[in-house]
Protein backbone atom coordinates (compact mmCIF):
# COMPACT_ATOMS: atom_id res chain seq x y z
CA UNK A 1 0.00 0.00 0.00
CA UNK A 2 1.27 3.57 -0.89
CA UNK A 3 2.85 5.66 1.85
CA UNK A 4 0.08 8.26 0.41
CA UNK A 5 -3.47 7.62 0.97
CA UNK A 6 -5.55 7.80 -2.04
CA UNK A 7 -8.81 9.05 -1.80
CA UNK A 8 -10.63 5.72 -0.83
CA UNK A 9 -7.92 5.20 1.94
CA UNK A 10 -8.93 8.52 3.34
CA UNK A 11 -12.51 7.89 3.46
CA UNK A 12 -12.93 5.02 4.75
CA UNK A 13 -9.81 6.29 7.10
CA UNK A 14 -12.42 9.29 8.64
CA UNK A 15 -15.59 6.79 9.01
CA UNK A 16 -13.25 4.20 10.85
CA UNK A 17 -11.11 6.82 12.55
CA UNK A 18 -14.34 8.70 14.18
CA UNK A 19 -15.41 5.18 15.45
CA UNK A 20 -12.48 4.07 16.55
CA UNK A 21 -12.07 7.76 18.77
CA UNK A 22 -15.50 7.35 19.84
CA UNK A 23 -15.31 3.60 21.03
CA UNK A 24 -11.58 4.50 22.76
CA UNK A 25 -12.79 7.78 24.21
CA UNK A 26 -15.92 6.52 25.50
CA UNK A 27 -15.00 4.79 29.25
CA UNK A 28 -13.33 8.12 29.97
CA UNK A 29 -15.78 9.70 29.40
CA UNK A 30 -16.43 12.97 31.83
CA UNK A 31 -12.95 12.37 33.30
CA UNK A 32 -10.04 14.48 34.12
CA UNK A 33 -7.31 14.75 31.87
CA UNK A 34 -4.18 13.07 32.05
CA UNK A 35 -6.26 9.54 32.77
CA UNK A 36 -5.84 8.05 29.78
CA UNK A 37 -2.09 8.84 29.55
CA UNK A 38 -1.86 7.75 33.60
CA UNK A 39 -2.78 4.60 32.17
CA UNK A 40 -2.04 3.88 28.85
CA UNK A 41 1.52 5.74 29.28
CA UNK A 42 2.89 4.59 26.00
CA UNK A 43 1.55 4.38 22.59
CA UNK A 44 1.06 0.83 20.91
CA UNK A 45 1.02 -0.88 24.77
CA UNK A 46 -1.89 -2.81 23.98
CA UNK A 47 -4.99 -2.58 25.57
CA UNK A 48 -6.22 0.92 25.19
CA UNK A 49 -9.69 0.00 23.69
CA UNK A 50 -10.53 -1.23 27.27
CA UNK A 51 -14.08 -0.66 27.47
CA UNK A 52 -15.75 0.38 30.90
CA UNK A 53 -18.04 2.96 31.91
CA UNK A 54 -21.33 0.57 30.61
CA UNK A 55 -19.35 0.01 27.26
CA UNK A 56 -17.70 -3.24 25.90
CA UNK A 57 -14.00 -3.03 24.40
CA UNK A 58 -14.49 -1.62 21.32
CA UNK A 59 -18.27 -0.84 21.13
CA UNK A 60 -19.24 2.68 19.62
CA UNK A 61 -21.44 5.05 21.05
CA UNK A 62 -24.42 6.91 20.45
CA UNK A 63 -21.83 9.14 18.26
CA UNK A 64 -21.54 6.67 15.39
CA UNK A 65 -24.86 5.33 16.06
CA UNK A 66 -26.37 8.84 15.25
CA UNK A 67 -24.06 9.23 11.86
CA UNK A 68 -24.73 5.60 10.90
CA UNK A 69 -28.38 6.63 11.04
CA UNK A 70 -27.87 9.72 9.04
CA UNK A 71 -25.79 7.45 6.18
CA UNK A 72 -28.62 5.38 5.90
CA UNK A 73 -30.78 8.02 5.03
CA UNK A 74 -28.47 9.89 2.41
CA UNK A 75 -27.87 6.65 0.99
CA UNK A 76 -31.82 5.18 1.04
CA UNK A 77 -32.92 8.85 -0.76
CA UNK A 78 -29.95 9.19 -2.99
CA UNK A 79 -29.40 12.85 -1.23
CA UNK A 80 -31.24 14.95 2.01
CA UNK A 81 -34.30 13.91 3.43
CA UNK A 82 -34.35 15.65 6.80
CA UNK A 83 -38.04 14.51 7.67
CA UNK A 84 -36.25 10.59 7.25
CA UNK A 85 -33.48 11.71 9.07
CA UNK A 86 -35.14 13.16 11.80
CA UNK A 87 -37.64 9.31 11.75
CA UNK A 88 -34.79 7.58 11.67
CA UNK A 89 -33.14 9.64 15.00
CA UNK A 90 -36.65 8.87 16.97
CA UNK A 91 -36.88 5.59 16.36
CA UNK A 92 -33.71 5.61 16.97
CA UNK A 93 -33.94 6.99 20.69
CA UNK A 94 -37.37 5.05 21.23
CA UNK A 95 -35.28 1.99 20.92
CA UNK A 96 -33.23 2.51 24.04
CA UNK A 97 -29.48 3.90 22.89
CA UNK A 98 -27.08 3.36 25.98
CA UNK A 99 -26.50 6.83 25.74
CA UNK A 100 -28.36 9.64 24.72
CA UNK A 101 -27.69 13.45 25.27
CA UNK A 102 -30.43 15.23 26.99
CA UNK A 103 -30.69 17.86 24.65
CA UNK A 104 -30.85 15.73 21.79
CA UNK A 105 -33.39 13.48 24.02
CA UNK A 106 -35.74 16.38 24.40
CA UNK A 107 -36.10 17.01 20.93
CA UNK A 108 -36.73 13.82 19.59
CA UNK A 109 -39.49 13.01 22.13
CA UNK A 110 -41.37 16.57 22.67
CA UNK A 111 -43.62 15.31 20.32
CA UNK A 112 -42.93 18.42 18.03
CA UNK A 113 -42.44 17.77 13.97
CA UNK A 114 -38.82 17.76 12.04
CA UNK A 115 -39.02 21.30 11.40
CA UNK A 116 -40.23 22.59 15.29
CA UNK A 117 -38.30 20.54 17.67
CA UNK A 118 -35.27 21.76 18.15
CA UNK A 119 -36.32 25.11 17.40
CA UNK A 120 -38.88 24.82 20.20
CA UNK A 121 -36.15 23.44 22.58
CA UNK A 122 -33.81 26.48 22.03
CA UNK A 123 -36.59 28.86 22.68
CA UNK A 124 -37.60 27.61 26.13
CA UNK A 125 -33.88 26.63 26.97
CA UNK A 126 -31.72 29.59 25.35
CA UNK A 127 -28.93 27.00 24.94
CA UNK A 128 -28.68 24.73 22.57
CA UNK A 129 -24.89 24.63 21.17
CA UNK A 130 -23.85 21.22 22.73
CA UNK A 131 -21.67 19.26 20.39
CA UNK A 132 -24.14 16.90 19.24
CA UNK A 133 -24.48 17.96 16.17
CA UNK A 134 -20.60 17.26 15.38
CA UNK A 135 -20.24 14.38 16.70
CA UNK A 136 -22.33 12.71 14.58
CA UNK A 137 -20.98 14.66 11.11
CA UNK A 138 -18.84 12.62 9.53
CA UNK A 139 -21.28 10.42 7.27
CA UNK A 140 -22.80 13.50 5.83
CA UNK A 141 -19.53 14.95 5.46
CA UNK A 142 -18.24 12.33 3.72
CA UNK A 143 -21.03 12.24 1.61
CA UNK A 144 -21.61 15.69 0.52
CA UNK A 145 -17.73 16.45 0.17
CA UNK A 146 -17.76 16.60 -3.50
CA UNK A 147 -20.50 18.75 -3.62
CA UNK A 148 -17.50 21.57 -3.05
CA UNK A 149 -17.50 23.85 0.08
CA UNK A 150 -21.01 25.61 -0.01
CA UNK A 151 -22.86 22.60 -0.74
CA UNK A 152 -20.78 20.37 2.13
CA UNK A 153 -21.53 23.25 4.39
CA UNK A 154 -24.93 24.34 3.99
CA UNK A 155 -25.91 20.69 4.49
CA UNK A 156 -24.04 20.58 7.53
CA UNK A 157 -26.11 23.35 8.73
CA UNK A 158 -29.34 21.64 7.82
CA UNK A 159 -28.66 18.58 9.48
CA UNK A 160 -27.48 20.46 12.29
CA UNK A 161 -30.63 22.41 12.65
CA UNK A 162 -32.48 19.29 13.26
CA UNK A 163 -31.37 18.76 16.72
CA UNK A 164 -29.63 21.85 17.94
CA UNK A 165 -31.64 25.36 17.38
CA UNK A 166 -28.12 27.15 18.26
CA UNK A 167 -26.75 28.78 15.07
CA UNK A 168 -23.48 28.28 16.85
CA UNK A 169 -24.29 24.65 16.61
CA UNK A 170 -24.96 24.87 12.81
CA UNK A 171 -21.49 26.60 11.71
CA UNK A 172 -19.55 24.33 13.69
CA UNK A 173 -20.82 21.32 12.01
CA UNK A 174 -20.08 23.58 8.93
CA UNK A 175 -16.81 23.83 9.38
CA UNK A 176 -16.05 20.26 10.50
CA UNK A 177 -18.03 19.50 7.44
CA UNK A 178 -15.37 21.83 4.84
CA UNK A 179 -12.26 20.70 6.86
CA UNK A 180 -12.96 16.93 5.91
CA UNK A 181 -13.67 17.69 2.49
CA UNK A 182 -9.77 19.61 2.22
CA UNK A 183 -8.50 16.70 4.15
CA UNK A 184 -10.20 13.84 1.70
CA UNK A 185 -8.51 15.97 -1.49
CA UNK A 186 -5.29 15.47 0.50
CA UNK A 187 -4.71 19.14 1.02
CA UNK A 188 -4.05 20.54 4.75
CA UNK A 189 -7.09 21.65 6.05
CA UNK A 190 -5.35 23.67 8.73
CA UNK A 191 -3.89 26.04 6.03
CA UNK A 192 -7.27 26.78 5.00
CA UNK A 193 -8.92 27.81 8.17
CA UNK A 194 -8.91 31.48 7.45
CA UNK A 195 -10.68 31.09 3.97
CA UNK A 196 -13.38 28.56 6.31
CA UNK A 197 -13.84 30.80 8.94
CA UNK A 198 -14.62 33.37 6.14
CA UNK A 199 -17.91 31.35 5.33
CA UNK A 200 -19.04 31.58 9.11
CA UNK A 201 -21.84 33.35 9.57
CA UNK A 202 -20.32 36.93 11.37
CA UNK A 203 -21.58 36.93 14.63
CA UNK A 204 -20.15 33.41 15.66
CA UNK A 205 -16.74 34.22 13.56
CA UNK A 206 -15.17 35.48 16.95
CA UNK A 207 -15.80 32.51 19.06
CA UNK A 208 -14.28 29.62 16.40
CA UNK A 209 -11.60 32.35 15.32
CA UNK A 210 -10.28 31.81 18.45
CA UNK A 211 -10.39 28.43 18.93
CA UNK A 212 -8.81 27.67 15.93
CA UNK A 213 -6.32 30.00 16.21
CA UNK A 214 -2.69 28.42 15.53
CA UNK A 215 -1.46 29.41 19.14
CA UNK A 216 -5.03 28.10 21.04
CA UNK A 217 -5.00 25.17 23.31
CA UNK A 218 -7.87 23.26 25.16
CA UNK A 219 -6.58 24.61 28.28
CA UNK A 220 -7.77 28.27 27.03
CA UNK A 221 -10.98 27.14 26.66
CA UNK A 222 -13.97 29.26 28.93
CA UNK A 223 -16.12 26.44 28.36
CA UNK A 224 -16.22 22.76 28.73
CA UNK A 225 -15.56 20.65 25.61
CA UNK A 226 -19.24 19.54 25.75
CA UNK A 227 -19.74 22.90 23.52
CA UNK A 228 -19.20 22.33 20.33
CA UNK A 229 -16.66 25.21 19.17
CA UNK A 230 -14.12 24.10 22.22
CA UNK A 231 -14.71 20.36 21.34
CA UNK A 232 -14.30 21.45 17.48
CA UNK A 233 -11.01 23.44 18.61
CA UNK A 234 -9.99 20.69 20.74
CA UNK A 235 -10.01 18.21 17.62
CA UNK A 236 -7.95 20.77 15.36
CA UNK A 237 -5.67 21.62 18.08
CA UNK A 238 -4.62 17.74 18.16
CA UNK A 239 -4.65 17.29 14.58
CA UNK A 240 -2.29 20.01 14.75
CA UNK A 241 0.27 19.24 17.24
CA UNK A 242 0.96 15.39 16.48
CA UNK A 243 2.08 13.67 13.63
CA UNK A 244 0.16 10.18 13.54
CA UNK A 245 -3.41 9.35 13.64
CA UNK A 246 -2.56 6.94 16.94
CA UNK A 247 -0.75 10.35 18.28
CA UNK A 248 -3.72 12.67 17.76
CA UNK A 249 -6.62 10.22 19.30
CA UNK A 250 -4.46 9.86 22.34
CA UNK A 251 -3.85 13.48 23.06
CA UNK A 252 -7.71 13.80 22.43
CA UNK A 253 -8.27 11.46 24.55
CA UNK A 254 -6.24 12.35 27.10
CA UNK A 255 -8.04 15.94 27.41
CA UNK A 256 -10.44 14.23 29.80
CA UNK A 257 -14.29 15.60 29.68
CA UNK A 258 -16.33 14.94 26.46
CA UNK A 259 -14.05 12.20 25.70
CA UNK A 260 -15.90 10.08 23.24
CA UNK A 261 -16.49 12.70 21.00
CA UNK A 262 -13.81 15.05 21.07
CA UNK A 263 -11.70 12.01 19.88
CA UNK A 264 -14.49 11.20 17.06
CA UNK A 265 -13.83 14.41 15.90
CA UNK A 266 -10.05 13.72 16.04
CA UNK A 267 -10.37 11.02 14.90
CA UNK A 268 -12.34 11.81 11.57
CA UNK A 269 -9.79 14.91 10.99
CA UNK A 270 -6.87 12.42 11.67
CA UNK A 271 -8.08 9.62 9.60
CA UNK A 272 -8.76 11.21 6.63
CA UNK A 273 -5.28 12.79 7.08
CA UNK A 274 -3.20 9.96 7.75
CA UNK A 275 -5.27 7.03 6.12
CA UNK A 276 -7.18 3.78 6.84
CA UNK A 277 -3.88 1.53 7.37
CA UNK A 278 -2.65 4.50 10.03
CA UNK A 279 -5.24 3.39 12.41
CA UNK A 280 -4.06 0.44 15.03
CA UNK A 281 -5.31 -2.91 14.20
CA UNK A 282 -5.53 -3.89 18.01
CA UNK A 283 -8.22 -0.74 18.34
CA UNK A 284 -10.09 -1.93 14.81
CA UNK A 285 -10.07 -5.00 15.32
CA UNK A 286 -12.80 -4.96 18.76
CA UNK A 287 -14.43 -1.96 17.03
CA UNK A 288 -18.09 -2.46 16.36
CA UNK A 289 -21.28 -0.38 16.13
CA UNK A 290 -24.75 -1.39 17.64
CA UNK A 291 -27.40 0.49 15.75
CA UNK A 292 -30.63 0.72 17.69
CA UNK A 293 -33.64 1.71 16.08
CA UNK A 294 -32.73 0.06 12.99
CA UNK A 295 -34.37 -1.60 10.70
CA UNK A 296 -32.58 -4.79 10.78
CA UNK A 297 -33.46 -6.17 14.73
CA UNK A 298 -29.85 -6.30 16.09
CA UNK A 299 -27.87 -4.67 13.32
CA UNK A 300 -24.10 -4.09 14.84
CA UNK A 301 -21.31 -2.75 12.07
CA UNK A 302 -17.74 -3.83 11.83
CA UNK A 303 -14.75 -2.78 10.53
CA UNK A 304 -15.50 -4.53 7.12
CA UNK A 305 -19.20 -2.46 7.04
CA UNK A 306 -17.42 0.82 8.08
CA UNK A 307 -15.15 0.81 5.05
CA UNK A 308 -18.16 -0.65 3.14
CA UNK A 309 -19.92 2.26 3.97
CA UNK A 310 -17.28 4.75 3.72
CA UNK A 311 -17.08 3.84 -0.11
CA UNK A 312 -20.20 4.12 -0.75
CA UNK A 313 -21.15 7.80 0.91
CA UNK A 314 -17.88 8.90 -1.05
CA UNK A 315 -18.40 8.10 -4.49
CA UNK A 316 -19.28 9.71 -7.22
CA UNK A 317 -22.71 10.64 -8.15
CA UNK A 318 -24.76 10.75 -11.31
CA UNK A 319 -24.94 14.25 -12.69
Amino acid sequence: MSLVPDRAQRAAGALVGSAVGDALGAPFEFGLGGDFSARFPEAGSGGEMCGGGGWDAGEATDDTQMAVHVADSLLAYAGLDLPDIFGRFQRWAAAGPKDIGLQTEDVLTNGLPWDLAAQAHFRVNTRAAGNGSLMRATTAALYFARDGRTGTMDAARRIAALTHGDRAAWEGTAVFHELLRLALEGTDPLAHLTETLDLVRPDHQGRYARVLAPDWHPDDATEFNGAVWPCLGSAVWALRTTATYEEAVRAAVDLGGDTDTVAAVTGALAGARHGLAAIPTGWTAPLHVPLPGSAEPGRTLRLADLVDLARRLDAPRPG
